[in-house]
C-alpha cells in the first residue's frame, strides 16, 4: 500500500454550524450538548436497534418513502415498535431541519432502539419505557476531492455472514463486525475493508455496497449478503434503464483485479471511485467512464425527484 493519507466514502468538509446543531431526543429538540440517552438504552447497551441515513438536497429528502420502507421492515422483523407512525417520523425530521434552519447540503441520521431498561440484560422484556428515537442532521456536504483522490480497498477475512447469524440486509446498530473489518483494512494501509460473502465471492465494503465494470458492464453482488442499499438499487435501475448492461451476480476477486473501473455506492457520497484494491491500481487510477455516466444520471435523478415531490 501507498502512504497516501486515508480518505473515506463519509469524508466531508469542516463546517463549524455543526457546533451547535439541535439534535431531536424522543420528542425534545435539543442543543448537541444537551442530547443524551440513558446507559440503560437497549442501543447502548445492545445495538438493538435500527437506523436509516438520509440526504437534504434543495429541501428535499430523496426516497423518503423507500427508507422508511427499510426502516419499519426491520423493526417488524426485530419485533420493535417504533411508536411512531410514518407520518409522525416525517414530521419529527421536518421539525429538526426547520429547528437548524437547513435546506440543503445536509446528512440526517435517524435511529430508533427499543428503547431503556429497566435490568442491563439482553431480554426485550426488560424495554419497558418504550422506543428511543433520535435524530442528528449535520451540515455535510461530500469532499468532492475524492473523485480525483479515489478510495484504497483491502480484502479483508471477515466476511458478511449468513441470514442465519444475523441478516447483513438489517441496517442495525450493531456494527461492531464491520468496524473489525475496517480496523483490518487501515492497519493494512487501506481506507476502507473490501467484504467477501460466506462462499468467497466479492460482496461488499464495511460501509457502502460495491461495484465493478467490466468491458462496459456493470457488475455486483447478488445481494444476498449484504445490505441492499437504496442507491445501490437506484444505479441499477439507472443502468437498466439507459442502456448500460448490469448484472446482479456472483463473482470473485479474479473478476475484481481485471475490472476496468469500480466504485461504491452509498447515501452520503452517492458513487465515489476505488483506485486499488489489494495494491491492485483499478483502471489506471482515475474515474472512469461509465462511473461519470452514472454519476451524471444519478444526479438528474435526484433533480427530477424533487421536482415530482414540488408537483405532488
Amino acid at each position: 500500500m501507498t502512504d497516501t493519507p486515508h480518505v473515506s466514502t463519509h469524508d466531508a468538509a469542516a463546517d463549524d454550524r455543526n457546533d451547535h446543531i439541535r439534535i431531536y431526543v424522543d420528542g425534545d429538540i435539543v442543543h448537541r450538548n444537551e442530547a443524551k440517552v440513558s446507559v440503560y438504552d437497549s442501543g447502548f447497551m445492545l445495538g438493538d436497534g435500527v437506523w436509516e441515513g438520509l440526504r437534504l438536497y434543495d429541501g428535499h429528502i430523496p426516497f423518503l418513502d423507500e427508507h422508511l420502507d427499510r426502516l419499519y421492515e426491520a423493526a417488524l422483523y426485530l419485533a420493535l415498535d417504533i411508536g411512531k407512525t410514518r407520518d409522525e417520523l416525517k414530521a419529527a425530521i421536518r421539525d429538526t431541519l426547520m429547528a437548524n434552519g437547513m435546506t440543503t447540503d445536509v446528512h440526517i441520521r435517524l435511529m430508533v432502539t427499543r428503547g431503556r431498561k429497566k435490568k442491563p440484560f439482553q431480554h426485550p422484556h426488560l424495554s419497558i419505557y418504550g422506543p428511543t428515537i433520535v435524530i442528528i442532521a449535520e451540515h455535510s456536504k461530500p469532499d468532492e476531492s475524492i473523485i480525483t483522490r479515489g478510495i484504497r480497498l483491502h480484502t479483508v477475512p471477515h466476511h458478511r455472514g449468513l441470514p442465519l447469524t444475523q441478516d447483513a440486509k438489517l441496517n442495525s446498530h450493531s456494527k461492531l463486525n464491520c468496524i473489525i473489518a475496517l480496523n483490518h483494512a487501515v492497519q493494512a494501509g487501506a481506507d476502507e475493508a473490501l467484504m467477501l460473502d460466506p462462499f468467497g465471492f466479492v460482496n461488499t465494503t464495511n460501509a457502502c455496497n460495491f461495484f465493478i465494470v467490466r468491458k462496459g458492464e456493470v457488475w455486483t453482488s447478488t445481494g444476498d449478503y449484504c445490505m441492499n442499499g437504496i442507491t445501490r438499487q437506484k444505479v441499477i435501475d439507472l443502468c437498466r434503464a439507459n442502456g448500460i448492461p448490469v448484472h446482479e451476480r456472483n463473482y470473485s476477486l479474479v473478476d475484481t483485479y481485471g475490472a476496468d473501473e469500480a466504485f461504491l455506492t452509498g447515501t452520503f457520497g452517492a458513487q465515489t471511485p476505488v483506485f486499488e484494491i489489494d495494491g491492485r491500481v483499478i483502471g489506471g487510477g482515475k474515474a472512469g467512464p461509465v462511473f461519470h455516466r452514472i454519476r451524471g444520471l444519478y444526479k438528474d435523478l435526484i433533480a427530477r425527484s424533487a421536482e415530482e415531490e414540488d408537483a405532488s
